[in-house]
């Protein structure tokens, strides 16, 4: 029997079609949690762009103006179009591409009862659960954030999602990522984080898994005082913060390993906010064509910890997705893309990295052969 070029092309595309249907319904670890944001907003879902049209003051003044949808705030443009985190739809997609990259939790930012996140946070919640994968918090600096506000804060997400089938629990606790937890002192987390603090949480039914950010190089401490049941690096710079300087992670581990912690090391496809923030080149990472992001997890995967997170699947502005991404040209703008790897790539490499540090059967060596495809 023979094919024509035509029948051989529509052959192949159904074949890929298969293929990525297959990949997005098998399992995923729950030892993998990749960083979602929820505060994108477009006109015919919401009424208004939100997100997309990130504008910033620069330091003389000025700024860019974007106006979506053909001008946005990313160095990248997506695949999918500028979409709602509002629209359950695309969030339904979205959880099962995380599921696709072989990640079975989603870390969603969240910014407070009052911000946007918290309107759509029930719709990561219900697409997660049809997604087969689960939610945990992503706890931001919301205005006026202390031990105080944001003891309040995860007694309402515990009474309002507690029940829900979606939420992640490790060790029977729900989990809470405290970003930028340095900005309150250890002393005022302690009081609500140790057994022994004047209002804690621990033992009580609005008990949380607490992760602080290490950010210094003698962190570790505070974060024990603190009470934090351990601590991930966020971000995707190798060398940008100490915590997310990859040489340095082994060192992490020990002390997370010693003082009976979680060490949860954060890996990243590159890094690019140039779009945003033109002064910050110096803490761009190029892609190199998927080899940043391979040197990342193998580093991760060395110290053997107990969960990787994954920053991120969607922080467009920044330029760390591994949300699928399209070439784009706009008038006095090209956008970058994944090439030569395709839209979906990251996705697959995600999972890649995932199977391999959850069967133990990885040839770390740099170059390894099954590392070159």
């Amino acid at each position: 029997m023979t094919f024509s070029r035509l029948s051989l092309g529509c052959l192949t595309a159904l074949l890929a079609a298969v293929s990525a249907a297959a990949s997005a319904n098998t399992g995923a670890s729950e030892s993998a949690h990749a960083f979602y944001y929820s505060w994108y907003r477009n006109p015919a879902v919401d009424g208004a762009w939100a997100h997309w049209n990130h504008n910033v003051i620069l330091r003389d003044g000025s700024g860019p103006n974007f106006t979506p949808p053909e001008s946005i705030g990313a160095n990248f443009y997506p695949a999918a179009g500028l979409y709602s985190s509002n629209d359950p739809e695309d969030v339904l997609r979205q959880m099962l591409e995380i599921k696709r990259a072989g990640a079975g939790v989603a870390a969603v930012t969240w910014w407070g009862r009052g911000h946007p996140t918290n309107e759509s946070l029930p719709v990561a919640f219900d697409a997660a659960e049809k997604a087969g994968i689960k939610v945990c918090i992503h706890l931001e600096p919301f205005p006026g954030r202390n031990a105080e506000s944001t003891r309040e804060a995860l007694v309402y997400l515990l009474d309002t999602y507690g029940a829900h089938p979606a939420l992640y629990r490790h060790g029977g606790l729900p989990m809470v990522y405290l970003y930028d937890s340095y900005l309150t002192p250890a002393e005022e987390w302690a009081a609500v984080f140790t057994p022994e603090g004047a209002k804690t949480l621990r033992g009580t039914p609005h008990d949380w898994r607490v992760i602080g950010l290490w950010v210094k190089k003698n962190d570790g401490p505070a974060l024990k005082r603190a009470g934090f049941d351990g601590f991930y690096t966020y971000f995707a710079t190798d060398g940008f913060t100490y915590g997310s300087t990859a040489k340095n992670w082994p060192e992490l581990a020990a002390f997370a390993r010693e003082q009976g912690m979680l060490f949860i090391p954060s890996v990243g496809p590159g890094y690019d906010d140039t779009r945003i923030r033109p002064w910050n080149g110096v803490n761009r990472r190029d892609r190199e064509g998927g080899d940043y992001y391979d040197r990342m997890f193998r580093a991760a995967i060395a110290v053997k910890p107990d969960i990787i997170s994954i920053t991120s699947y969607n922080e467009w502005h920044e330029g760390t997705q591994i949300e699928p991404s399209i070439p784009k040209k706009i008038e006095g703008y090209t956008y970058g893309d994944f090439s030569p790897r395709e839209p979906g790539w990251y996705l697959d490499r995600t999972r890649h990295w995932v199977e391999i540090w959850q069967t133990g059967q990885a040839v770390m060596e740099r170059g390894g052969a099954e590392d070159a495809e």
